[in-house]
């Protein structure tokens, strides 16, 4: 896969995740836009990971505590983005139409999120750490 295919397939896939999330704000019969709370674990959830990243040498075989903190702290923040719209819905300050929006747009943010580093976690000329 080249690295233009990547991106343009990683682009378009973040903007129907957040396609589906401001369906789930704007359209008119859900008029509530509670669930954008979410645009925070989105910006939130690849910083451990990146933070450990740059502190870790991935020449050690064996399992190291500050990544794994790290992948317990971005799991933790994945399934708050998940949690946030079903609580919404269950206070009910949003409609469940809207919270399923929600989570569909989740999920296809969080696989774009993980496509990202599949493609260009590796230490190639193009890589997420040069920026």
């Amino acid at each position: 896969v080249s690295s233009v295919t990547a991106l343009i397939s990683l682009s378009f896939g973040g903007a129907v995740g957040l396609m589906f999330l401001m369906l789930g704000c704007a359209l008119p019969q859900y008029n509530q836009y509670w669930p954008l709370f979410v645009l925070f674990f989105y910006i939130l959830s690849p910083i451990p990971y990146c933070i450990a990243r740059r502190l870790v040498d991935d020449t050690d075989a064996t399992s190291n505590a500050c990544k794994e903190l790290a992948i317990f702290l971005t799991t933790g923040i994945v399934v708050s983005a998940f949690g946030l719209p079903i609580v919404f819905a269950r206070a009910e300050l949003i409609y469940w139409g809207a919270c399923a929006l929600v989570l569909t747009g989740n999920t296809v943010i969080f696989a774009t999120i993980l496509g990202f580093f599949l493609v260009f976690g590796s230490n190639d000329d193009f890589s997420w750490q040069q920026w």
